[in-house]
Order: C-alpha cells, then sequence, then structure tokens
C-alpha cells in the first residue's frame, strides 16, 4: 500500500502533539500546568538573554510572565521564582522538595565537592551544616572571635589616618574594607597568627582569595550547553581554576599541618579561642574514635572544604555589603548624619567603637538591612535543585528542575514595598532588631535566604558589618573628592556577589573628639 508523505508528515505531527500533551501527565491528578516560559532561542533558550546583571533581566521578564516561569538555560529546565509568596512556598511550605543544589563545574573544582553550601542535599550536607551550626558559627564560637574583630577594625582606622591627608586626598575604601574582612576571617580560620594584615604576604594571599572568589562565581558554558564546554578552556577558565585551585590547596595543606604539629606538640589553644581549623581537626578526631558508629568522616579534603565555604561567604558578601552601605550614605547625606549622631552619641567620647556598643544602634541597624533590601549582594541566591515532582504556585515543577530565587527582584517588588527604589532606612524603625535581624520570616526580605539551605552565617556576619561601619562613621566624616561629580553613580558588577561597580574613593576627616 502506498503511503503519501504528507500523511507521513501529518502522523509524525499528530505523535509530536500527543507526546507534549501527555509528558507533564500525572496519573491520578490530572493534567499538568508547567510555568509559563517566554520564546527562546534554538540550542541555547534563554541564556543569551540575561546580559550581564542577570537579576535585573529576570526582573523584567517577570513582569510580563509572571512571578514564576520557566526557562530554558542551554539545556538545563529552569524555574524562576520572583515573588515572596513564591519564594516562601520554596523555602518553608515546600522546603524539603526544593532542598538540593544542582552540581556546578567550577564550585566542584574549588571547593572539591564536598563542601556545604554547593553539594547537592544528603548525608554530607547533613553532616557538615550540622558541624558548622553546632562548631564553626554558634553563638559562644562567634563571641569567641570578638577581639580580633575589635583589633580589625581598629587597625582599619588606623589605616585611614595614615591614608587621609590635609589636601584632602581619597582614600580606597574599598581596599580597605576587603583587608578588613579578610583580616577578620583568617584569624577565625586559621588564627591570629595567619592575619592579612600580620603575614608577610598579606597581599599575595589578599590576590589569591580574590581569584578564588572570582572564580567561583564565574558561570561556566559548559554548566548549560556541554557540547561548548570547550568554549571554558579556549577563555582560559580550566587553566586559571586549576592554578587558584592548587595555590590554595597548598596553603590549606601547610596550615592544616601547622595545626596537627602543635596538637602533637601540645601547643593548641582552649577552648575559648580556638579557630575553625582546629575545631574541624576535633571532630575528625572525634568521629576517628568512634568509627564504627557510622558517622561522617571529617578528613582533609572536607575540611578544606568547608573552610574555603566559610571564606566565600564571610568575605565576599560582608565587603560588598559594607561597600554598598558607605555608598549610599554618601549619596544620602542626611542619613549619614544620623548614623553618625547616634554613633556618637552613644559611644560619647571614647577612642574607639565597641561591640558594648552595637546593642544601642538602631538606626544602624536599619542601615544595614536596607542595604541589603535594595543592594542585595547574593541576587539570585544560590541556585536550587528539585528533588522530586513538587508544585509551586499551582504550577508542575518536574524533579531535577534548576530553581532560581530572584531575591533582589522580591526586595524591589512595588506590590510588596513602598518606595522600593529609594533608600528608605527607617521603613525597618518598628522592627525586632535585636538578634537575627537579617534572617527572619520575611519571605519579601531572603537575602540569607531561608530553610534547610538558608545561609547559617549571618550571626557570624552581623558584627563584623555592624562594628566595621560604626567604626568608620564614628572616627571620620566622609565625601566625595573635590572636582569630580556630586553624586556616586551606583552601577552594578556581577561576580559571586554584585557589586559597586567603581572602586569607593573618599575623602575621609577625622573628627575630633569633643
Amino acid at each position: 500500500m502506498d503511503v503519501s508523505p504528507f500523511a507521513v508528515v501529518l502522523l509524525a505531527a499528530l505523535l509530536s502533539l500527543l507526546f507534549f500533551a501527555t509528558r507533564n501527565r500525572k496519573p491520578s491528578d490530572g493534567w499538568c500546568r508547567l510555568p509559563p516560559s517566554p520564546r527562546g532561542l534554538p540550542l541555547l533558550g534563554h541564556l543569551p538573554l540575561l546580559g550581564p546583571l542577570p537579576h535585573r533581566k529576570l526582573q523584567t521578564m517577570a513582569a510580563s510572565h509572571g512571578p514564576v516561569m520557566l526557562l530554558r538555560l542551554g539545556r538545563v529546565p529552569t524555574v524562576v521564582a520572583s515573588s515572596a509568596a513564591a519564594a516562601q512556598e520554596i523555602m518553608k511550605t515546600r522546603d524539603l522538595a526544593f532542598a538540593s543544589r544542582p552540581r556546578v563545574r567550577m564550585a566542584e573544582r574549588l571547593v572539591y565537592g564536598r563542601d556545604m553550601a554547593f553539594v547537592p542535599y544528603g548525608e554530607h550536607w547533613r553532616q557538615a551544616r550540622r558541624v558548622c551550626v553546632l562548631h564553626l558559627l554558634s553563638h559562644r564560637r562567634v563571641q569567641s572571635f570578638r577581639h580580633a574583630r575589635e583589633q580589625e577594625a581598629a587597625a582599619m582606622v588606623d589605616r585611614v589616618r595614615r591614608r587621609a591627608s590635609p589636601g584632602g586626598d581619597a582614600v580606597n575604601v574599598t581596599a580597605l574594607i576587603i583587608s578588613y574582612t579578610n583580616g577578620i576571617i583568617s584569624r577565625a580560620a586559621f588564627g591570629d597568627e595567619q592575619s592579612f594584615g600580620q603575614h608577610d604576604g598579606g597581599e599575595e594571599l589578599t590576590e589569591l582569595f580574590a581569584d578564588f572568589e572570582g572564580l567561583l562565581g564565574t558561570v561556566t558554558i559548559g554548566d548549560f550547553v556541554p557540547w561548548l564546554a570547550w568554549v571554558d578552556t579556549l577563555m582560559g577558565l580550566d587553566a586559571r581554576a586549576a592554578r587558584t585551585s592548587a595555590r590554595m590547596d597548598a596553603l590549606l595543606e601547610r596550615v592544616i599541618a601547622e595545626h596537627r604539629q602543635k596538637r602533637r606538640d601540645g601547643r593548641w589553644e582552649d577552648d575559648g579561642h580556638r579557630d575553625f581549623v582546629d575545631v574541624m581537626l576535633d571532630v575528625n578526631e572525634e568521629a576517628e574514635k568512634n568509627a564504627g558508629g557510622g558517622g561522617v568522616m571529617f578528613d582533609n579534603v572536607a575540611i578544606k572544604a568547608i573552610i574555603l565555604d566559610m571564606f566565600a561567604a564571610a568575605t565576599d558578601t560582608t565587603y560588598t555589603t559594607l561597600v554598598w552601605a558607605m555608598a549610599e550614605l554618601i549619596n544620602h547625606p542626611q542619613e549619614m548624619r544620623k548614623v553618625q549622631d547616634e554613633i556618637r552619641g552613644a559611644v560619647g567620647g571614647g577612642d574607639s567603637v565597641t561591640e558594648d556598643h552595637l546593642p544601642k544602634l538602631r538606626y544602624l541597624k536599619c542601615v544595614i538591612k536596607e542595604t541589603f533590601r535594595l543592594r542585595t549582594p547574593l541576587p539570585l541566591l544560590l541556585p536550587r535543585e528539585t528533588m522530586e515532582d513538587t508544585e509551586l504556585l499551582g504550577y508542575h515543577v518536574p524533579a531535577r528542575t534548576r530553581v532560581i530565587i530572584n531575591a533582589w527582584a522580591i526586595a524591589r517588588d512595588p506590590a510588596a514595598w513602598e518606595l522600593p527604589e529609594e533608600f528608605v532606612p527607617e521603613r525597618f524603625a518598628g522592627d525586632d532588631l535585636t538578634t537575627d535581624y537579617l534572617l527572619g520570616q520575611d519571605f519579601r526580605f531572603v537575602p540569607f535566604g531561608a530553610g534547610r539551605r538558608g545561609c547559617p552565617g549571618v550571626g557570624f556576619a552581623v558584627p563584623a558589618m555592624e562594628l566595621a561601619l560604626a567604626s568608620l562613621l564614628y572616627h571620620f566624616d566622609w565625601e566625595l573628592p573635590a572636582g569630580g561629580p556630586s553624586k556616586l553613580e551606583m552601577d552594578e558588577l556581577n561576580g559571586l556577589s554584585v557589586r559597586l561597580k567603581t572602586t569607593l574613593n573618599l575623602v575621609a576627616k577625622p573628627r575630633s573628639p569633643q
């Protein structure tokens, strides 16, 4: 029997329609509805449409297609959530279904695939998070580093004094804040003798960690379009990652070996002042003693991976937020005077700000919280991946779908915030600003995420940010360099975090005590 070509094409078309119409049908729940999806490009999907600042482009796309969208980033199906309701369903209502992470090539190369932040949901992640929460980031452990924070803040103030000149030359505030944050985390992780400010190779270490954080924030084409992975090699990303990983690994191996030698020699610190490496070695030794108990062993690789997590989380977002806060205050002199009056009133005629003053500084906390809202340092948070078929605001989300929460867009949603594009610290004046004020249950404001995969390091970051900002504003009056623009340009640069594009150079005028 002859069959016409037209009939073959028609049959193929009908079979294709049948396939696509039934592919998302659940046996008992009837027809499933996928989230709306903008028009994409062949092969690459929506990947080329995101541009250099994806959080802004995704906000624009959500305005047309709704708070839940389905994108195709190369071969990776990706759901984007851009409303507080969607964020709450992901991070609270259906938290477990959305609790995993996708495999990211650059993270696996740089943090060994054994860390806490980037690994998929599973037993290793549960044990790593337990160790971080109970042993590394507990309130008691954070308080044990108070002396280090106050010393590093004093050193930062001294550096400003040395670099400020009667002629009104500008001070590189960005570099000062980077040095401050690196100093705190290096002392917390490795011990006081490893402070960036005291180490002979401080500049080299700063450069190394800048390379590490820059690469960790790099999106590789091979993650989304495997057959184009050669482009990453051609661009030199693989070679850079290999070099940086080798240098970082050598540093961490040396530090761990030194700590092990101190323990053998009986020269380790008492429990009140022990650093992250010592605490992780404790966990490792305890696991070895109870090897038959089924616990997870934290060998050198796992220790290095978690320490690198601590560095990435504690330095990049902290310094980025402090730079944004100073930039916003420069552009809003009334708010700067208000927070300076509060700090100077609380400290009085004292020589310096201490952490005893911080609970009194409510407006300072409002400034920091508003900075996180308006300038969310990690605007898309870390991507999640569904572990099973689930739903989001009534849409079907298949298992193994990547999920992006646009925290930046949520924090600027005009339906949720009054004057969402304006810097208004007073909007938080009525909030509870006593403890963990950056990690509440208000899903309009999720700069640190929430639920199982929320960042456990908020308590470590907050006192470091408050102390630095209070110290800079207490000791100096700040202004833009003469002869330049009257207002600071607030352009963004995307990376591990979204930071101020230009270096923050400001004139510091030392304040004479009254």
